[in-house]
C-alpha cells in the first residue's frame, strides 16, 4: 500500500468475467491443464483475440483455477440453461430431436484398496501433524510421540500385504491378516495423534491453526471410516455394500459403478446422465447418486425438454437400457412421434 496508495481503496485489477468463461471454455474443449491453456492462449493471437485478451497479459494458471473453483454447480447449471436459450433464439436447434445417454466420470484416483487407503490416511495424518508441531511450538505439553511419523512403518505393512496376496494358501492368508492387524494398529495410533492434536488447536486462533484444525476435521473421520471397512471386509468377511463404502480419502464423492462392462466391470466416478438436441448441443446433464437405472432417467429427460423448448421432441431415442414398454408409452402420450428404444 506504500507504493500502491489506491491499493486499499480499490485493489489490484482483476479478471474480467468473460476472460475467465473464453478460457475455461477452451480448457475443456481441448481438455487442456490450466497451465497449458495459459501457455497456448499466450503464444497464439487468434486465442488472445477469442479470450478478448487482446495485447494484455495473460493471468497466471493459478489463479486461473481459483476462479474456476468459484463456479458453483448451480451457476453452471444456469449458464448452459442460457446457452440453450441462445441456441434456440439464433435457430441454431429446434428441439425436434431428443438423445439421451448414460456416462461414468471417472474420479482421478489411485485403484482403491483397503491397505492403500490405509496407507494414506497415515500420510496425510502425518503431514497435518508435522505442519501442527510447527505451529503450536509447545511440544513439551503433549506426549513424546505425538506428532510421530508413522509413514514409513505404513508404507512397510502395506508391501507385506501386497507380497503377501500374490501367495496362495492358508499361510498366505494367515500373513495377509497379520500384515493388515497391524497396518490397521498403526492407523489408529496416527488418529489418536490427531485427535490429541486437534484438541490442542482449539485454543490457536491464527489463520494457519485454524486451517490445520480444519484438515484434521475433515480427514479423520474420512480416515475412521476406512479402518471400521477394512475390519468388517477383511477381519469378519462381510461383504460391505458400495453405498457404504469410502474409495478415495481425497474425493469421497466418487461412488463405485458396476456396469457390467467387459473391459471395465467396476469404475469409480459418478454417473452423468445427458440430452442432447439437434446441432450437438447438451440441452440438460444430471450427476445421478449411486448407480440408478438407466430406464428411470427417460421420463425426467421428456419432462425436462418440455419444459425448455415448450414442446415434445418429434424424434427422441435412447440406448437399450433405456427400453421398457412404460417408457415407450410414455413418450407416445407425450406426443413424440418418433421413439427410438432398441430392446435388449
Amino acid at each position: 500500500s506504500q507504493r500502491h496508495p489506491k491499493t486499499l481503496i480499490t485493489g489490484r485489477n482483476s479478471t474480467p468475467v468473460e476472460v475467465i468463461e473464453r478460457m475455461l471454455a477452451l480448457k475443456h474443449l481441448y481438455n487442456w491443464s490450466y497451465a497449458d491453456t495459459v501457455r497456448f492462449v499466450s503464444d497464439s493471437l487468434v486465442l488472445r483475440w477469442f479470450c478478448r485478451i487482446y495485447l494484455n497479459p495473460v493471468c497466471d494458471s493459478k489463479t486461473l483455477l481459483r476462479w474456476a473453483n468459484l463456479i458453483q454447480p448451480n451457476t453452471l447449471r444456469l449458464f448452459n440453461r442460457r446457452l440453450d436459450a441462445i441456441a434456440f433464439e439464433l435457430k441454431l436447434t429446434r428441439g425436434r430431436k431428443l438423445r439421451t445417454d448414460g456416462m461414468v466420470v471417472e474420479t482421478n484416483i489411485h485403484h482403491p484398496t483397503d491397505s492403500s487407503l490405509l496407507a494414506d490416511g497415515v500420510r496425510v495424518l502425518s503431514r497435518l501433524l508435522k505442519g501442527a508441531k510447527a505451529v503450536l511450538q509447545q511440544g513439551a505439553q503433549l506426549a513424546a510421540d505425538t506428532f510421530r511419523d508413522r509413514n514409513r512403518s505404513a508404507r512397510k505393512a502395506a508391501r507385506r500385504i501386497h507380497e503377501a496376496s500374490r501367495r496362495r494358501g492358508e499361510e498366505a492368508s494367515a500373513h495377509v491378516q497379520e500384515a493388515y492387524r497391524r497396518l490397521v494398529r498403526i492407523t489408529q495410533a496416527s488418529v489418536a495423534q490427531a485427535r490429541r492434536v486437534l484438541a490442542a488447536l482449539k485454543g490457536h486462533k491464527d489463520k494457519r491453526a485454524q486451517k490445520l484444525k480444519a484438515d484434521l476435521e475433515r480427514f479423520i473421520p474420512r480416515v475412521e471410516q476406512v479402518i471400521a471397512q477394512t475390519r468388517r471386509r477383511v477381519f469378519e468377511g462381510e461383504k460391505v455394500p458400495a453405498s457404504e463404502k469410502i474409495v478415495s480419502l481425497f474425493e469421497p464423492h466418487t461412488e463405485v459403478i458396476c456396469r457390467g462392462k467387459a473391459n471395465k466391470p467396476v469404475e469409480f466416478g459418478r454417473k452423468v446422465w445427458l440430452e442432447e438436441v439437434e446441432g450437438g448441443i447438451v440441452s440438460d446433464y444430471r450427476i445421478l447418486k449411486g448407480n440408478p437405472s438407466d430406464k428411470e432417467q427417460w421420463r425426467p429427460s421428456l419432462d425436462h425438454h418440455v419444459e425448455l423448448f415448450g414442446q415434445p421432441p418429434y424424434l427422441a431415442s435412447g440406448d437399450r437400457g433405456v427400453y421398457s414398454a412404460s417408457n415407450e408409452a410414455y413418450a407416445e402420450r407425450m406426443g413424440v412421434k418418433r421413439v427410438i428404444l432398441p430392446q435388449p
